[in-house]
């Protein structure tokens, strides 16, 4: 019994000390008065005769103390004196405080603390933080004083019940006066501390019905609150907002007319010093627009949004510590002192580009594909580029370009892009590759010139002219034929050439070069010419052999 004495005791005291320094936290310096009713003036009341109670229970435990002779018991009772010396305390704060109707804690005298750095720093950022908590103050204290009332709510039957046990033993002892005197000495202090729990469950009930008649719907609270935004806080944000584009379009129109009057600027490749003076600007120009919005909030001393203002550039501090590298990375890109510069060729998704200009975004150019790309910087970062020739291409071919690929497709290039080529093959067919896969097979552009080498095959029997007079024949009588079909404009070169001395034939070779614009008949033009070696072996009676196939016998 003794043991569930004080830990009940310790328990209720716990829970009183939580209590006031969550009351403490919840409620402003204008907190409203309680009014005065019938069940303010009975709840004084027995705060008063707890008070009394508790006095009487003192001067017991003292004497007692003062009667003992055992060092373990006068431990004991002096722990209990204490609990009860916090009890007396708590129960007086009570009374003044609902006496009054106000927190006395906020009239409590100010200590005065030394000076430190962090501190107020912390101080700095306090308003904002304060504000925001302020904003979730009502709901904090509801949930508060409800977890209060749960707590006392269970208090209240463990209380009873160990007053009842008491009654009880009491009633139960007998002629044991020894037993029963000591059972009684306990009465008091249990029932004191049962009118306690009761007390403080009052006086948690009291203020949980006073903070719910204070409630509004929220329809109305956020009428007033977005008045009362718009008011103060919204138009000062307003202020400084406009300040802040004020302060930019202001600089900007300023450095605007000032680079008319700097040499070079304007040019294609501008030099260091500009590209320095370039980025000085930008720098000069977040930093002022941030001074103004810093200096609005000041000078209409709403320390709240200074105060946010301020935690923001902690924030965007402590993000340009994490990222200095990397801006410093930019920064030498914008200087053109980086690994990518204007001026260069760079490799960016496989296809070679020109880079035009390095900026924030930046700009790519590939004369050949007819394209100009905007990407941002940090695309840039991880690329090299270098100096190029003027006879180096940019892409193996161009729009409306005639190619073959290792595959052996043919056909026109009708869309080019650095993610697809799309070509048209001959009878309408389309054929899509992506870029990369397009570069890999290794296009053979034939819209520039082409050239055919056409083999072909005579008998043995013409050894002897087969290295001059059939030569000259066979090549008159090409070039006769590609006048008669009109091909002859667009021959650059034709050639007969003795090639080698096959297994069963002597190899000739027409070699023809064309120019591109014979692109689209690139196979007519080698079929043509198949026909028209043919034609003039059957005119002059030259025989065209067929691979011979041996047989030996062995035996």
């Amino acid at each position: 019994m003794v043991n569930l004495r004080i830990w009940v005791a310790a328990v209720f005291l716990l829970a009183g000390m939580q209590f006031q320094v969550l009351t403490a936290c919840a409620q402003d310096a204008d907190e409203r008065a309680v009014p005065v009713e019938d069940g303010t003036l009975s709840m004084l009341s027995s705060i008063i005769e707890l008070k009394q109670n508790l006095k009487q229970r003192i001067a017991e435990k003292q004497q007692a103390i003062e009667a003992s002779t055992s060092e373990t018991e006068k431990t004991n009772l002096a722990a209990e004196l204490d609990r009860l010396d916090k009890m007396l305390a708590s129960a007086s704060q009570d009374f003044e405080r609902i006496a009054t109707g106000i927190d006395i804690d906020l009239f409590s005298e100010q200590k005065t603390d030394q000076f430190n750095w962090k501190d107020e720093l912390v101080s700095l950022v306090k308003p904002g933080i304060m504000e925001l908590k302020r904003v979730t103050q009502k709901a904090r204290e509801k949930a508060a004083l409800k977890d209060e009332l749960s707590f006392y709510k269970k208090l209240k039957p463990v209380a009873r019940q160990a007053n009842e046990n008491l009654m009880y033993l009491i009633s139960r002892t007998g002629d044991n006066e020894a037993v029963k005197q000591n059972l009684e000495k306990l009465v008091p202090e249990w029932q004191g501390m049962e009118n306690q729990i009761l007390s403080k469950l009052e006086i948690t009930q009291m203020q949980m019905a006073e903070l719910e008649s204070e409630e509004h719907s929220l329809i109305e609270t956020s009428q007033a609150a977005i008045k009362k935004f718009f008011k103060t806080r919204g138009l000062f944000l307003f202020i400084a907002l406009v300040s802040c584009i004020g302060i930019v379009l202001l600089l900007r129109f300023a450095y605007l007319y000032l680079i008319k009057f700097i040499p070079g600027y304007m040019a294609q490749y501008r030099p260091f010093h500009l590209r320095a003076l370039d980025l000085l600007f930008r720098v000069v120009t977040i930093l002022a627009a941030l001074f103004v919005v810093i200096l609005v909030f000041y000078v209409f001393e709403d320390w709240v949004l200074l105060s946010l203002a301020i935690i923001f550039l902690m924030g965007l501090g402590w993000g340009i510590k994490n990222t200095l590298p990397r801006f410093w990375h930019q920064s030498r890109l914008i200087l053109n002192i980086g690994a990518v510069r204007e001026g260069e060729r760079v490799v960016y998704q496989g296809v070679p580009w020109l880079v035009k200009r390095i900026n924030m975004f930046s700009q790519l150019e590939n004369p050949d594909l007819g394209q100009n790309l905007r990407v941002p910087i940090e695309t840039l970062m991880d690329l090299t580029s270098r100096p190029f020739q003027r006879h180096e291409p940019w892409f193996p071919c161009r729009k409306n370009d005639w190619v073959i690929l290792e595959d052996g497709t043919r056909g026109c290039v009708t869309s080019l892009s650095q993610e697809m080529v799309e070509m048209v093959l001959r009878g309408g067919a389309k054929k899509v590759y992506q870029t990369a896969d397009f570069l890999g097979l290794s296009p053979m552009n034939l819209s520039v010139n082409f050239r055919l080498k056409i083999g072909f095959g005579i008998s043995y029997n013409l050894q002897s002219k087969a290295t001059n007079q059939v030569l000259e024949i066979l090549e008159s009588y090409i070039r006769q034929h590609l006048a008669a079909e009109a091909y002859e404009d667009a021959l650059l070169n034709l050639r007969v050439e003795f090639a080698a001395a096959g297994s069963s034939s002597l190899d000739l070779v027409v070699i023809a070069d064309f120019e591109g614009k014979m692109a689209p008949l690139y196979n007519r033009l080698s079929r043509a010419i198949q026909r028209w070696c043919t034609d003039a072996c059957t005119q002059n009676n030259w025989e065209i052999p067929f691979p011979q196939l041996t047989v030996h016998r062995l035996g």
